[in-house]
């Protein structure tokens, strides 16, 4: 046991006692996953936890894996338990990990994972997500697989405090991994509740009418093609006064291109061949319309500049524009969205074949409802983004801190 003069920066009351290097295997005890043939998955049985069911750093029980009962060697996993991923073809999943924090009869680990079993589980999972522990794989990987073998494992080394003082970090730690948890829970939810509304508030095709209404609106839609109620935009930026560019990011909408490609600009010197994005006007890639990418520039929004490449346009007044903005995220433009671009070399949407899709209106108010309704269900998503983000942000300050780095 090698002593040493490290502390962290923050400790907990009462607690002065200088922390010790250890072997991980001194401290924890591990078991191996279960390996099984394509023969042995079945519809129910054993539960098989792989690196699809570790999620935020929580057990996700989704994409799940079964084998007959008794074709099972390994041993069923306890609460308390830490599974982490010690093999994968993507080198970022190697450590992921996650305690078990419920009863999971009948579960067991797959062979790519290996189990911890620990009296202060909270503690070892926290430092299992320290950088520390990433070092600690890079120092360990395999040279041409993305593995860390069990021996490695067992054996990297950690500095840590006393047993109390474990439990008093550990105890920390899973309430903050608590709240990140139920933010994250939050946020996913309220994701599945606009998907189910983006398919209920617009009718399904072939249909006049959504499967549900706001009160007081009862009249058939109608249809119209896309090209009927755009306007397209073709201002240049011919007097250089805009030098704000920008890119279309299929997550965020227009971002500075500075900030989408942070390593380099990929701009013209020249600017005065790009496009003018104004209030209330809509941009996007042809090349990447595939994933999504369309954005909208509010009310109040810098004007900026977007490459020659982009299709730009504002809608008539037929057309309430957020109304519009959630339409483009429904099913119904995607399946149209397919089909008019099949053929292109890149997958490709020109601003003539988006004319000629098919847009269903209801009247201006339901047009307005319906996009306030989703205006409200993005505010409050990203309201828990943020606070999600800042309790992230937390964690890796206090993870930073509050162990030897």
């Amino acid at each position: 046991m090698k002593t040493t003069n490290n502390i962290p920066a923050y400790r907990f009351q009462g607690y002065t006692d200088a922390w010790e290097q250890r072997k991980l295997s001194e401290f924890v005890s591990f078991y191996n996953g279960l390996t099984y043939s394509p023969n042995d998955v079945n519809e129910n049985g054993t539960l098989v936890l792989r690196s699809s069911n570790v999620k935020d750093g929580e057990v996700a029980v989704a994409d799940n894996v079964y084998v007959d009962t008794e074709t099972v060697t390994s041993e069923n996993v306890k609460v308390g338990d830490i599974v982490v991923v010690v093999r994968n073809g993507s080198k970022a999943l190697i450590g992921k990990h996650a305690v078990i924090k419920e009863s999971m009869p009948n579960t067991v680990i797959g062979a790519f994972m290996s189990g911890i079993r620990t009296d202060i589980p909270f503690f070892v999972n926290a430092l299992l997500d320290t950088k520390w522990f990433e070092k600690e794989i890079e120092k360990n990987m395999g040279a041409t697989i993305n593995q860390i073998t069990g021996y490695m494992f067992s054996n990297m080394e950690f500095i840590i405090p006393s047993i109390a003082e474990q439990s008093a970090i550990g105890s920390f730690f899973s309430t903050l991994d608590r709240h990140i948890a139920l933010h994250q829970r939050k946020l996913d939810t309220l994701k599945e509740q606009k998907k189910t509304y983006l398919k209920l508030l617009f009718p399904a095709k072939g249909q006049t009418k959504p499967a549900l209404r706001f009160q007081g609106f009862e009249d058939d839609w109608e249809e119209v093609k896309l090209g009927e109620v755009l306007i397209k935009n073709s201002k240049r930026n011919k007097d250089l006064r805009i030098i704000n560019v920008e890119s279309v990011s299929n997550r965020l909408g227009f971002v500075k291109q500075t900030e989408q490609f942070e390593d380099y600009s990929v701009a013209s010197s020249d600017l005065s061949n790009y496009y003018v994005i104004s209030e209330k006007q809509f941009a996007y890639n042809p090349s990447r319309i595939n994933v999504g990418s369309i954005a909208y520039k509010k009310l109040g929004e810098e004007a900026s500049v977007v490459s020659p490449l982009y299709v730009s346009f504002s809608t008539s007044g037929n057309v309430e524009d957020y109304y519009l903005w959630y339409w483009f995220k429904t099913e119904l433009f995607h399946s149209q969205r397919i089909v008019f671009s099949e053929g292109g070399v890149r997958d490709t949407l020109s601003y003539n074949q988006l004319s000629e899709i098919i847009l269903s209106l209801p009247s201006l108010p339901e047009q307005e409802a319906i996009g306030t309704f989703f205006q409200t269900i993005d505010q409050e998503m990203a309201q828990v983004e943020d606070k999600l983000a800042s309790l992230k942000e937390m964690k890796k300050t206090l993870l930073r801190k509050l162990f030897v780095s």
